[in-house]
């Protein structure tokens, strides 16, 4: 690494060297030396990490640079963009009929020859209140009988299916804070909905999802594949966990106070999935599943670590190998046929034989005690791609098996936008609740159903059609309510 035109690695080694080389330096003053010099290697090491060879976020680059937009680009569609240009209705919802002032038209006889049209696509934001009226009859004994209100219509005034869903929609899908909904309502409809309404509607819609929740943990454990990960998240000023587990067509959020096992297990996904586990090495998720597929977009940036820092070749090698694996896998739809993949096998095994001359294990005969002798990074990373060949390779055959673990880590990415808006849940409640709407909401939209489509159906007491079970205005399951679902 340079730092003002200076090599500090360079450097580092020269004065190693001299340290060697000087025969009259008291112990004392040689071992301090030698510290100071061992605590600016790792200092070194930790200025050299960031976003491409670790798994630090981009934010937290020092110094990072911002792509400039180069200066001949027009605003606007570029050459070759497939825009969407809005196109008119064959039905609008208001005509208005513009005469011409035949008084500006020179003298003459006129027919009328038709229209020519524009529309105009508009918002109407308006307040619709519905006033329910029951008749009341009342036979000669003076015994009233009045006519049953629809379900749901419980009050005298109440809030409406729409303005439960719009509010739980700009709260949990769109993150934005109780305030300004507050605000929203009120500047755009008129509409009084304070915060502590807000969050009710929350809770009824946590409430509503139970069967939701049990039904996607039922599709992800009977599915041949799962994406796991996990995320700090922050509960009243402490520090816990998100777990995520999710596939192409699913995904399941918890929070828990544990990071490991114990949360994992408490959470009952995992313990009982008998597929394909793909993840990013942590240990403890070794334990579920019957096979393991590792993220390689990881493994590619501690490659680059090692590339980097400790300048090894066989690091660049790999990852140059990985890439064309995964461009030949790309290729060829979505797996490769067993002589190809045999080859590239192959080539993965020649490269660790050359690594292991570059990278030796450390040297039995310094072993003072018990127990494992100390590794370099660059050196674990090797026994990792020696020990775990097929869960990094198993994205060549299985074509369901990805070449990373990004679809888990997208899925969890709004969770960080949260916390960067909000910066903390302020209890487990609103943590709860916003992993189990976030949860429907990003299954559906896997499904093909919009949010505000998904929460209407919800507050309505129905589910999208790819649920198998309709609810209840309670929450609990109801097959009385088939009939609507299916409309």
């Amino acid at each position: 690494m340079t730092i003002s035109i200076v090599n500090v690695e360079e450097t580092i080694e020269r004065v190693m060297n001299q340290l060697a080389q000087e025969k009259d330096l008291s112990p004392a003053l040689r071992a301090s030396l030698e510290v100071l010099l061992l605590l600016v290697s790792l200092l070194l090491g930790r200025l050299g990490i960031n976003s491409k060879n670790s798994s630090k976020p981009p934010s937290a680059d020092p110094n990072r640079e911002k792509t400039l937009k180069s200066k001949g680009r027009k605003p606007g569609g570029q050459v070759g963009h497939n825009g969407a240009t809005l196109q008119p209705v064959l039905e609008p919802d208001l005509i208005r009929l513009i005469s011409v002032d035949r008084r500006i038209l020179p003298p003459g006889d006129y027919r009328d020859a038709g229209f020519e049209t524009r529309q105009v696509f508009d918002l109407d934001i308006s307040t619709v209140v519905t006033e329910f009226r029951a008749q009341v009859l009342q036979d000669q004994a003076g015994n009233r009988y009045v006519a049953p209100f629809p379900e749901g219509v419980t009050r005298s005034v109440q809030y409406g299916h729409g303005v439960k869903a719009h509010s739980v929609y700009m709260s949990q899908f769109q993150l934005i804070p109780y305030k300004r909904i507050e605000d929203h309502f009120m500047d755009q409809m008129q509409l009084p909905v304070s915060a502590g309404t807000i969050f009710n509607f929350n809770q009824e819609a946590y409430g509503l999802l139970e069967h939701f929740d049990q039904w996607v943990r039922q599709q992800l454990i009977s599915s041949d594949l799962i994406h796991a990960d996990e995320t700090g998240i922050n509960i009243g000023g402490k520090r816990v966990w998100l777990h995520n587990a999710s596939n192409p067509k699913f995904t399941f959020f918890s929070p828990h106070a544990k990071r490991g096992s114990e949360a994992l297990d408490e959470i009952g996904i995992l313990p009982v999935f008998k597929g394909t586990l793909c993840h990013d090495h942590w240990k403890p998720y070794f334990k579920y599943g019957t096979r393991h597929a590792l993220c390689n977009a990881h493994l590619l940036r501690e490659l680059e670590r090692a590339w980097e820092q400790d300048k090894q070749e066989w690091a660049q090698a790999m990852i140059v190998l990985l890439k064309e694996i995964n461009g030949a896998v790309l290729d060829a739809g979505d797996h490769l046929n067993d002589i190809v993949a045999e080859n590239y096998r192959l080539r993965y095994r020649a490269l660790l034989a050359e690594a292991e001359r570059e990278c030796p294990p450390p040297d039995e005969s310094q072993r003072k005690g018990r127990g494992r002798l100390a590794r370099s990074k660059a050196r674990n990373l090797l026994e990792r791609f020696q020990a775990f060949e097929t869960d990094i390779l198993r994205f060549m055959k299985d074509p369901e098996v990805p070449f990373t673990n990004n679809l888990a880590e997208n899925d969890l990415r709004m969770t960080k936008v949260q916390q960067k808006i909000s910066g903390c849940f302020r209890s487990w409640d609103g943590a709860r609740i916003f992993c189990r709407v976030r949860s429907y909401l990003s299954t559906c939209r896997k499904q093909g159903v919009t949010a505000s489509e998904a929460l209407r159906l919800l507050f309505e007491g129905k589910l999208p059609e790819f649920i198998s079970s309709p609810i209840g205005v309670d929450g609990s399951t109801s097959k009385g309510l088939s009939e609507n679902c299916a409309e």
